[in-house]
C-alpha cells in the first residue's frame, strides 16, 4: 500500500493502522497478562499488531518516542473499557478480545461494499 506511514518495518502509527484496516488489513489482539475483575472493570494487558493484506506485521506504537530505550513505545491497553474505545474509533461494529493470557484473535473492518 503506497500512502501507509511507516515508522520502521515492524512498528505502525495509530493513523497507519487506521489506514491499513480501510485497504483490507486485519488487526491481531494479543492478551499478554491474564485480566482480572476490579469492580465493575476488567484489567489485564492486551497489545495490538497490523497485518496487511500481503501478511506483514506491525507492532502498533504510541505517537511518543520511549526515550530509555531510543526508540517506540509499544502501545499497551490495560482496561476492558480502553480496547473497547479503540475498536470504537477505528470503526469495529462488535468489539472481540481474548481473556486468557497468550491467546490472540484476529478482527478485519466490514467495508462498505
Amino acid at each position: 500500500m503506497a500512502d501507509k506511514i511507516q515508522l520502521t518495518p515492524n512498528v505502525i502509527s495509530e493513523q497507519g493502522l487506521r489506514q491499513s484496516l480501510e485497504h483490507g488489513g486485519q488487526l491481531e489482539i494479543e492478551c499478554r497478562e491474564q485480566p482480572f475483575r476490579k469492580g465493575p472493570s476488567w484489567h489485564g494487558l492486551w497489545v495490538m499488531k497490523s497485518v496487511d493484506p500481503s501478511g506483514d506485521v506491525q507492532m502498533l506504537v504510541t505517537a511518543r518516542m520511549d526515550a530509555a530505550r531510543g526508540g517506540f513505545k509499544v502501545r499497551e491497553f490495560k482496561t476492558a473499557t480502553g480496547i473497547i474505545s479503540f475498536l470504537a474509533d477505528c470503526g469495529f461494529a462488535v468489539a472481540y478480545f481474548p481473556l486468557r493470557a497468550g491467546e490472540k484473535t484476529t478482527l478485519r473492518l466490514q467495508l462498505a461494499a
